[in-house]
């Protein structure tokens, strides 16, 4: 059955959940990564996509251009939702199907979701979200991608304000810090989840 062993890793945009990931990877966690998974559907669809939001959204190779495709979908809820009604179904089919191989393993295992609490797609209980407070997260994103304050704040709010994401956690990884809190953090979830399904 899927799902009997995952836990869902969540956050917020600029969160440092990639970074998350790639710890508790090293720890020894098999991760299902949902937004890999997205971009190989955005490839999929791309002739899809580029009719529903324009031409313009493909490069010069005939991939979806994620940064013009985000400046649409981020600036209007309505093109927003087509975008995931295109996209959701056979994301969650995808993602169904490597929990059922995950699952013949018999061992807790992480499914890697951004948008977890804002879909509520997936039957899964236990939740580890990386945290960072609003300010930090506006600050890392505008200095990731090069935005301005403007754009940032629409991507923050396109998403559950994070401190009900921390209401809603089974486990939080405080990611305010440095990495080496990060690592910290990472290992001490490790344990948690373990003693969990033991």
């Amino acid at each position: 059955m899927a799902y009997e062993h995952a836990v869902v890793l969540t956050g917020g945009i600029a969160t440092g959940k990639s970074t998350a990931a790639a710890l508790l990877r090293l720890l020894g966690f098999r991760i299902i990564d949902a937004d890999a998974i997205a971009h190989e559907m955005l490839d999929r669809e791309a002739a899809q996509i580029a009719e529903l939001f324009g031409r313009d959204c493909l490069d010069a190779e005939g991939r979806v251009d994620r940064k013009v495709l985000g400046a649409r979908v981020f600036a209007d809820p309505a093109r927003r939702k087509r975008l995931e009604a295109l996209l959701h179904p056979p994301i969650r089919r995808e993602i169904a199907r490597e929990s059922q191989e995950q699952e013949r393993l018999g061992r807790p295992y992480l499914i890697d979701i951004p948008l977890f609490y804002e879909t509520g797609d997936y039957p899964i209980e236990k939740v580890a979200v990386v945290y960072a407070p609003r300010s930090l997260q506006l600050e890392r994103l505008m200095k990731r991608e090069g935005l301005g304050e403007e754009e940032a704040e629409l991507r923050l709010q396109a998403q559950l304000d994070i401190e009900e994401k921390r209401r809603r956690a089974t486990w939080v990884l405080d990611n305010s810090g440095d990495l080496k809190q990060l690592q910290h953090e990472c290992e001490r979830l490790k344990e948690a989840i373990l003693d969990s399904f033991s």
